[in-house]
């Protein structure tokens, strides 16, 4: 299998990361208008889940939509969402189609949130061998997938505080 550098992971989740902190304050607050890079924006809503089996259920309503088919056609793959045993981070299986996210710890899910859903499936929608790569795991083209999802399912404010903590650098 071949790897190549994954030279903009940390920046990609750098920026997710504080993007996930600006609608979690917006949520604790109730105000979703921001301050950023200039302008103000109205944040939406981000959705968040119960269970795995809501997670699944979002991601089979994602991979079915007309223009995610259209686009990618690796959409016509139906990903399983499983519990990972670990609490620190969430991933995507490509040789299974798998999303695997942690459960619930101490009354929080940081990981059942669209943010880091839209991430994992953007990993799934790559549609270049994963023994042999074209890019990085975090490349320009997962960067534009996920920027794309992000953008017309959370809404285009999302996208827009994405690029405004750091994916800029990353496209």
């Amino acid at each position: 299998m071949t790897r190549l550098r994954d030279t903009q992971r940390t920046a990609v989740y750098e920026a997710e990361s504080l993007v996930r902190k600006m609608f979690d304050r917006a949520d604790e607050r109730g105000l979703r208008v921001v301050e950023l890079a200039g302008s103000q924006v109205t944040l939406p809503v981000e959705r968040r889940f119960a269970s795995i089996d809501s997670v699944q259920a979002y991601v089979d309503s994602v991979l079915e939509l007309n223009w995610v088919r259209a686009r990618w056609p690796r959409a016509s793959v139906r990903v399983r969402v499983r519990a990972r045993a670990g609490h620190a981070a969430a991933h995507y299986e490509s040789d299974c189609a798998t999303i695997a996210l942690p459960e619930h710890r101490a009354n929080t899910a940081w990981a059942f949130r669209e943010l880091v859903v839209l991430h994992e499936l953007a990993h799934h929608l790559d549609a270049s061998d994963p023994d042999d790569p074209a890019e990085p795991p975090h490349g320009p083209a997962f960067v534009d997938r996920f920027l794309t999802l992000v953008g017309e399912i959370i809404g285009p404010e999302a996208a827009f505080a994405l690029r405004a903590c750091g994916f800029a650098a990353c496209e």
